[in-house]
């Protein structure tokens, strides 16, 4: 591999390369050529570095420097001054205010958001390029399958990982050396390991970043699970709308054929394995396990009654392991490290770290990977900043449609799976989203039951019928036509789903209603009684109004209602809003530039 002065590391993930990341990529080769700089500086698509709300991300190493938000017209300063003068771009460059000194800090290695993760599942992510094999190989890249192949027998894999204390990123937790215990005890020797990458929950990118950054840590990390159980085919079922993961999966495979680390006779061991990819329409439900086998046959993704566990009776009817994408990119950094490296990351049930898709009301949008026991104080406000704008916390909804929203109270919860199943929610994937006080919580429950509506297969009747029943009580609520009984028919409703729902999506589906009304039953109890929303979210049971003492008589607001439903005479009279012909769009209230119209 060629030797480079610098390395440009240019962000390539989906969300900076919506921030047309990939035509600053271009600039900078262009820009480069210009300054007869492309023999010593190197430019490189990279994985996400996390720092969403930063993006466009441009790193330039060894120097450290991190630049943000960069545009199109920044390359040149960037080239000229940084590249070729060796002059640091400091108003480019990526900082955090140091509320005390009020000092800004530029060194990538102080700022806040990285100083409490610890990256193992995320730990190539935004440093090689995924499409080069040469890249992952120079960061110890399939040394741990070389090592199980050379050096252990299935078993003692199996045992490696069982001590290491590793559970499923997916969501439930499972022991992951214990499913693959399950999985090679079975006679025969047709055997299956998938990679769900079906990655359905809303905000979450946890998976899909990582397949974009390091697609031959799931490849490598696939390859020693299918060794462990006795397997030799594998598939990675990932939804066709990440359309950058599965490109980059491909040259990946493709790559590790070539050099013979996937395929036939993998380091000269005699063990075979080989790949494929499905792509899954975008389903929510795949991502239960029977039904991501149904649509990996070709069926209908639906899910049916365990046992079978799929360990049993799979994929084919064969005996199959199912890990989701963070769960596999750790096996290799266990393997070469040890379990006990491993086991010492995290808590007593909850072994190393999770990776978090951190969203909503956050300063600092983002992808973040901590140690288990960190607690949510710590990731929403020392790491994601706390609420823009000065606005208060109001509550972070975890574990996506499945989980539930934890209030101030449970800032403190070092977050693991029991904890959070204790504290009313759940981990699930990995979702994060923060919730301010301009958030409605009876319309948040509303959105998660959309969807969970949406996207239910139909099968069992608590699911197909009970959560629709649901949706009809919520969207009463909001629109002011709801009841205190109708508030304790849905509080019941919601128990007798997850007691007889046929799988996980249903079972868990009243979740962020339950954890709702628990926490935050008064805005249910306003919505009905009082008929209004406290935070000025439900549509129907908002008014708008002007103040006559703030009025400047500008005749803006009735310039830009769509309706005409605001009069007065410029200069002379204050405006009034017709509230009989008011659709309530708010175009009133933005368009205003005193601050005169108010909503109540």
């Amino acid at each position: 591999m060629p030797n480079y002065r610098l390395n440009v590391l240019m962000c390539a993930g989906t969300g900076c390369t919506a921030s047309k990341s990939a035509e600053i990529y271009d600039e900078f080769v262009k820009t480069l050529e210009k300054y007869e700089l492309s023999n010593e500086v190197n430019v490189v698509k990279t994985g996400c570095f996390g720092l969403c709300q930063k993006g466009p991300i441009v790193a330039i190493y060894p120097d450290n420097v991190f630049y943000s938000h960069v545009k199109l017209e920044d390359v040149e300063r960037i080239v000229s001054e940084h590249v070729y003068k060796g002059r640091v771009v400091t108003d480019l460059q990526l900082s955090d205010e140091d509320l005390e000194t009020k000092e800004k800090i530029l060194d990538i290695n102080k700022i806040k958001f990285y100083e409490k993760q610890e990256r193992i599942a995320l730990r190539n992510c935004g440093k090689i390029d995924p499409e080069d094999i040469q890249e992952y190989i120079a960061m110890d890249g399939y040394q741990a399958l070389g090592k199980v192949l050379s050096e252990m027998t299935p078993q003692q894999v199996i045992d490696e990982v069982k001590a290491s204390g590793l559970r499923g990123r997916g969501g439930a937790g499972f022991p992951t050396g214990v499913k693959w215990q399950f999985e090679a005890d079975q006679p025969g020797d047709e055997k299956y390991v998938i990679c769900n990458a079906d990655e359905g929950d809303p905000g979450a990118f946890m998976d899909r970043s990582i397949l974009e950054g390091d697609p031959h840590a799931v490849i490598e990390g696939m390859t020693i699970m299918a060794y462990a159980v006795g397997s030799h085919k594998g598939y990675i079922y990932i939804r066709a709308e990440y359309p950058i993961a599965v490109q980059r999966l491909k040259i990946a495979i493709d790559q590790a054929k070539e050099y013979g680390l996937l395929g036939e006779n993998i380091f000269n061991s005699g063990f075979d394995f080989d790949l494929e990819i499905r792509l899954g329409a975008g389903a929510f439900v795949c991502g239960e396990e029977t039904a991501l086998i149904a649509s990996i046959e070709g069926k209908r993704g639906m899910p049916t009654p365990k046992p079978p566990f799929p360990a049993v009776s799979g994929v084919w009817g064969k005996p199959t392991s199912i890990n989701n994408v963070e769960t596999i990119a750790n096996i290799a950094q266990i393997i070469h490290k040890g379990a006990d490296w491993y086991s010492s990351i995290g808590t007593e049930k909850s072994k190393g770290t999770k990776v978090f898709a951190l969203g909503g009301k956050i300063k600092n949008t983002g992808l973040v990977e901590v140690p288990m026991g960190t607690t949510l104080r710590e990731i929403i406000y020392e790491i994601g900043g706390g609420c823009p704008n000065n606005k208060a916390f109001k509550a972070v909804q975890t574990g996506g449609p499945s989980g539930g929203c934890l209030t101030e109270k449970e800032l403190d919860t070092p977050i693991d799976y029991d904890n959070l199943v204790a504290a009313g929610s759940m981990m699930g994937s990995g979702g994060m989203i923060v919730l301010d006080e301009d958030n409605c919580m009876v319309d948040v429950a509303k959105f998660y039951m959309e969807f969970i509506c949406d996207e239910s297969c139909g099968k069992c009747s608590p699911c197909r019928i009970g959560t629709k029943r649901l949706l009809e009580m919520l969207t009463k609520i909001t629109e002011g036509e709801g009841t205190m009984e109708m508030l304790e028919e849905m509080e019941e409703l919601c128990y007798e789903i997850k007691d007889t729902a046929l799988c996980g999506l249903g079972q868990t589906a009243p979740n962020p209603i339950l954890s709702t009304l628990k926490s935050f039953r008064n805005e249910y109890e306003a919505h009905i009684l009082e008929k209004k929303c406290p935070a000025g979210v439900c549509k129907n049971l908002l008014e708008y109004y002007i103040d006559p003492d703030k009025c400047k008589k500008c005749s803006m607001c009735a310039r830009n209602c769509p309706v005409e439903c605001i009069s007065g005479e410029p200069g002379k009279v204050a405006y009034v809003i017709d509230t009989e012909k008011c659709i309530k769009c708010g175009t009133c209230m933005t368009s205003c530039n005193f601050g005169a119209v108010e909503r109540k």
